[in-house]
C-alpha cells in the first residue's frame, strides 16, 4: 500500500513538532479514501499504529516517538533530513512572459 510515502510526507510537512497518531491516520485516510475505493477509518489508524511502532524500535530509525504517541522524522537520520531538502533553482530569474501577437483578420 501507500500508506507509508502519506505518512512521510505528513510527517515532513509536520516539522520538527511531529503529530499524533491520531492526526496523522485521519491525514491518511482523508489522501486515501475516494468514492471507488472507500476504507474504513479503523483499518487506516491500525496500519498507521503498527507502522509506526514497527519502524520506531531502532534509534537510527527514519521516524521516532518524541513522546507518547507523538511522531517525527528523526534529525539525526541522513534520509529523513534529506527529505526535508527543497531542491530549487535560485540561479535563474524567470523570464518575461512574451507578448502574444494578435493575428487575426480584421472585419473592416
Amino acid at each position: 500500500m501507500l500508506y507509508e510515502e502519506d505518512i512521510l510526507r505528513i510527517l515532513v510537512e509536520a516539522g520538527e513538532t511531529g503529530l499524533p497518531v491520531r492526526k496523522i491516520s485521519r491525514h491518511v485516510f482523508n489522501a486515501r479514501n475516494s468514492f471507488f475505493n472507500p476504507i474504513t477509518e479503523e483499518e487506516v489508524h491500525q496500519f498507521v499504529c503498527q507502522y509506526l511502532g514497527r519502524v520506531c524500535k531502532n534509534e537510527d530509525s527514519l521516524i521516532e516517538r518524541t513522546q507518547k504517541g507523538v511522531y517525527r522524522l528523526n534529525d539525526s537520520n541522513k534520509d529523513s533530513r534529506q527529505l526535508y531538502l527543497q531542491f530549487r533553482d535560485d540561479g535563474d530569474e524567470p523570464a518575461e512572459p512574451k507578448k502574444e501577437i494578435d493575428q487575426s483578420l480584421s472585419l473592416f
